[in-house]
Order: structure tokens, then sequence, then C-alpha cells
């Protein structure tokens, strides 16, 4: 197996996780952070540039798993770098997003 496959996936992981929030505060109607908001961190994008954010990461991550290698979901090799990009991204963001949003423990 190419030692890309794994990396691939690994960041796959992590967009799809970072679609998340995206989608479902643009679906909701609600505004959210975004690389470009203003101020950068804490400052706000509409519901509309949430939902075209999500999308793009949703894009990247299915190129990243489809388009790269043979993911096989059965396989170990293939899962575990997903998971663990999905597991940090999913932590980076609780601790990035937690500090404005009320949720990070000190």
């Amino acid at each position: 197996m190419n030692w890309l496959h794994p990396l691939s996936y690994l960041f796959a992981g992590a967009f799809l996780t970072n679609a998340i929030p995206h989608l479902t505060s643009g679906v909701m109607g609600r505004p959210f952070q975004t690389p470009w908001a203003k101020p950068r961190g804490p400052g706000q994008s509409s519901s509309i540039e949430n939902v075209l954010w999500g999308f793009f990461n949703l894009v990247i991550g299915y190129l990243l798993i489809c388009r790269v290698g043979d993911f096989d979901l059965r396989a170990n090799q293939d899962v575990i770098p997903l998971g663990l990009g999905a597991l940090l991204m999913g932590l980076g963001l609780a601790w990035r997003f937690g500090q404005f949003n009320g949720g990070r423990l000190s």
C-alpha cells in the first residue's frame, strides 16, 4: 500500500468532521465561524456561507476517500486513519470553538 493512501484517509476524516458543524449551523439558519470570518476566530459567517463551506468540506472528503487509492470499509489499514483524522479534527474543533461558544473546559 502506498503511504499516501492512509494520509489521504486521515485528511478525509478531518474534512468530513469539519463539514458537520458548518452544514448543521447553515441548514439551521445560524451563523457560525468560518476561516474568512471577521474578526478571525470569534467572528461568524452567514448560514449560506456555512452551507457552502460545509459542502466544500464534504466534496474534499469524498475525493480523498473515493478517488485516492482503493478505500475498503472493512480494512483496518483504511478505516483507522479515517477515524483518527475524524477524532483529531473533532477534538481540535471542540477546543477551538468551545472557547467562543461556551463549551471549553478551562
